[in-house]
């Protein structure tokens, strides 16, 4: 099997950077190499692989060194698992765009040849998906990513996200670009909440890949700066993460 690439899409405040991190935590428990690179201005997606600790944004190291990092160590740390993480930061609020530094960040990884070095066997990107356009676009067109998670809750707007998600990866597909692979539903127990997602998922022939069950065991490991794989891999929503992750790598 080549290179597992993964563009996990959602609605900003749904839960993508969480399911991200503990996908990536899961697929290191299995005895994978991976690499997640956080393609949001936030740029809090590894934060709980790496014990709370936020990491200098590629963005931001290249504005305050006014210069290009001279290595993957520059920009990069090991976390959870021996996953390298990155983190594609943004431009300085109010000025430039922000999707502009994920395709500065990317062709700089290229020119590093990080994939070559690395060699991982898995790669997430977790991308912001409010606004599909310019950089937000480019793991699906570019092609860096071969498939789409699209993560929802049964909320309005989360779904009305996801759909314009779908629409986007869509408007690619005869281009040979990334496919959507999945949706997974990170529940908020809102009313009928598997109803109103499948309202979504079926007609447009997805599939619920996994389902994440609310759970305060996720909030009580990321208050540590853990994802729950490393906080505890005992736990019913731990499993859960396991399961998906063997799924996406065909072994489930």
């Amino acid at each position: 099997m080549g290179i597992l690439k993964l563009a996990i899409y959602g609605k900003g405040g749904i839960g993508k950077s969480t399911v991200t991190a503990n996908l990536a935590a899961a697929f290191a428990s299995l005895g994978k190499r991976v690499i997640q690179i956080g393609c949001d201005p936030k740029a809090d997606s590894t934060i709980n692989l790496l014990n709370g600790e936020p990491l200098l944004p590629v963005m931001n190291y290249m504005r305050d060194m006014d210069a290009e990092p001279e290595s993957i160590e520059d920009i990069s740390k090991v976390g959870y698992g021996g996953i390298l993480c990155i983190e594609t930061g943004g431009p300085t609020p109010g000025l430039g765009c922000a999707g502009r530094g994920i395709i500065a960040t990317f062709q700089l990884l290229e020119e590093m040849k990080l994939f070559e070095t690395w060699k991982p066997d898995v790669v997430l990107y977790d991308v912001l998906g409010d606004v599909v356009c310019g950089g937000f676009a480019a793991p699906i067109r570019e092609g860096y990513a071969d498939e789409v998670l699209i993560v929802t809750s049964g909320e309005k707007m989360a779904l009305y996200a996801a759909n314009n998600i779908y629409q986007a990866v869509k408007n690619f597909e005869d281009r040979s670009y990334a496919r959507v692979r999945g949706v997974i539903l990170n529940h908020r127990n809102v009313e009928d909440e598997n109803a109103k997602v499948h309202a979504f998922t079926d007609p447009n022939g997805l599939e619920i890949i996994g389902e994440i069950p609310r759970s305060k065991d996720i909030n009580y490991y990321e208050d540590q700066g853990k994802t729950v794989i490393e906080g505890d891999m005992d736990l019913p929503v731990s499993r859960t993460f396991m399961e998906l992750a063997k799924k996406l790598l065909g072994e489930g």
